[in-house]
This record gives structure tokens, sequence and C-alpha cells, in this order.
């Protein structure tokens, strides 16, 4: 198990003593480091999968408790700083712990182990967690620390991504991350409407709005590759809707 972190200071030793921290601790993977949580949030929207994030608070331009408030589906948050006051409004946004500078490896690695506990309660936790498509037309999924409610016929796409999928849905400025094997989620979804056309690729059938050679385009510029062993069946189905004299 290793949890992916971002590691987030504007102060250059303090960042680099977080790092050195990070990199000691085995299960803990560092992503990217960042002296802005601007950084930071360049790497998360670069599709930079991030389980796990130590942040300063006080930082120039966004502070780090107010960058995390903006997180739609933000990771598990240790925040480090030398300011105690903050601690109250840490805790509101669900923080797994709060690190008070100068800290040793030893405060840190207390804070990591809870990050690791609370990990693995997720993992837990998510490994069951998706519903059968409901009444509503609407699924159930746990993404963080939330469940949420996810519209079938708002879903785009569904991308794997290592142990995790995102799933793209029009109701969503940003793709839900679940923990669920590509396998799992087919089974809850009806096959009428969606199809693999890819080992990282789900599709909903009803957004496709053309086909180019290899390739299926939803529309916003999404292109997604069919891969070899999806042909078959993807123009199968093709077939069954083409129209010709």
């Amino acid at each position: 198990m290793m949890i992916k972190c971002l590691a987030i200071d504007d102060e250059p030793l303090a960042l680099k003593k977080l790092v050195s921290y990070i990199n000691q601790v085995p299960y803990l993977e560092l992503v990217a480091q960042c002296q802005s949580a601007i950084e930071a949030q360049q790497v998360i929207d670069s599709g930079g999968l991030v389980d796990a994030m130590f942040i300063d608070i006080n930082m120039p331009d966004l502070n780090g408790l107010d960058f995390v408030k903006t997180l739609q589906q933000p990771p598990l948050i240790v925040f480090t700083t030398a300011y105690t006051d903050y601690a109250l409004e840490g805790y509101k946004v669900n923080a797994v712990d709060y690190v008070l500078k100068p800290y040793s490896f030893d405060d840190f690695e207390r804070a990591a182990d809870k990050v690791k506990n609370q990990y693995e309660l997720m993992q837990q936790a998510s490994a069951n967690d998706i519903s059968t498509v409901d009444d509503d037309n609407a699924i159930f999924v746990k993404s963080d620390y939330k469940i949420v409610r996810i519209d079938i016929d708002s879903i785009r796409y569904i991308e794997a991504m290592s142990e995790y999928l995102r799933i793209f849905s029009d109701d969503y400025s940003r793709p839900i991350m679940v923990l669920l094997s590509m396998k799992k989620i087919e089974e809850h979804l009806p096959s009428t409407r969606f199809m693999r056309i890819h080992r990282s690729y789900i599709i909903n059938l009803k957004k496709i709005r053309e086909v180019n050679k290899n390739h299926v385009a939803l529309g916003g510029d999404i292109s997604l590759p069919i891969g070899d062993i999806y042909k078959e069946a993807f123009f199968n189905y093709l077939n069954t809707k083409f129209l010709s004299k």
C-alpha cells in the first residue's frame, strides 16, 4: 500500500524538511512538492492522483485552509503551521491532523499514521460501496468522506487509474474519484447504455457524437481510443444503429 501525497509550503526550508520526512515514511509516496496552493491546484488539475496532502496554512495569495475549501473532493488533509489560531478551522474541513511548527519527525510520523489509518478505513468501506441503479435512475458511490449520488444519464465516461476510477459526470465540474475496479462498476451499469471500449474507458453510449477511425468523440474535445479487444463488440453495436440506403 502506497499513499500518494502532496507536500505544500511556501518556505523553502520548511518544504525541504517536509519532503525529507515524507520520504522517510515507507507507505507515503511523494507525488509533487509545491511552494503554493496554486502549484498544488495545477498538479491536481493535470490529473495527478493524490490521496493525502500535507499543507501549510499561512501562505501568500491563497492560504492552505481556503485552498482546501475550494476542493470538491479533498484528499486526506494534514495542516502544518506555526499558528495555533487555525486549529479549530482545520478540523471544520475534516482535517486528519494539525501539526504545529516546529515539529519533529515523531510529530510528523504520528500524523502520517493517522492518515494511514483513515486511508485503510476508506479502502475497506469503499471496496463494496456502490449501489445498483435505483428507481430514480441513479447510483450511489463513496468518494472520500461522502456518499455521492450520480444520475446515470449524466455520466459521460469512466476512466480507470490504477485502483481508482474517475467518473466524469455532466452534473459535477470535476471527476468523482472512487476506489473501485472497472469490473465492479460494469456490474452495476446497464449494459444497454454503457460499454467498455478500452481497458481504461467505459462510455455512455448516448453521449457519442462521432466515431473517427479508432476513436470515439463525446463532445467537448473529448476523444477516447477504442482498444483492439473491444473493437468488434463496439462496431457490432454501431451496426445495429447504422442507417444506410
